[in-house]
């Protein structure tokens, strides 16, 4: 098991449904794609579990192609 510490922005995606999300620097993106090569799952996505605060959740890395890392979707529970 790994795991990462990061602190960055949360941003809203424009598109419909108003999602939250947290794009990894990509030095720590690259780092989990070595990591965790022949894992990935449809659409490349990764399971992880998050934490932010005291709340922890089972969720998943989605690739992004703008960044070339990796984004965390935070779920409403935490932004509230």
């Amino acid at each position: 098991m790994f795991r990462y510490d990061v602190q960055a922005e949360i941003w809203v995606y424009p598109g419909k449904g108003g999602w939250h999300f947290v794009t990894l620097p990509p030095e720590l993106g690259a780092r989990i794609k070595t990591a965790t090569a022949g894992m990935a799952r449809p659409w490349g996505s990764l399971g992880v579990e998050a934490i932010i605060g005291q709340t922890r959740w089972r969720t998943s890395l989605f690739p992004d192609k703008k960044s070339g890392s990796l984004l965390l979707p935070i779920k409403t529970a935490v932004r509230v």
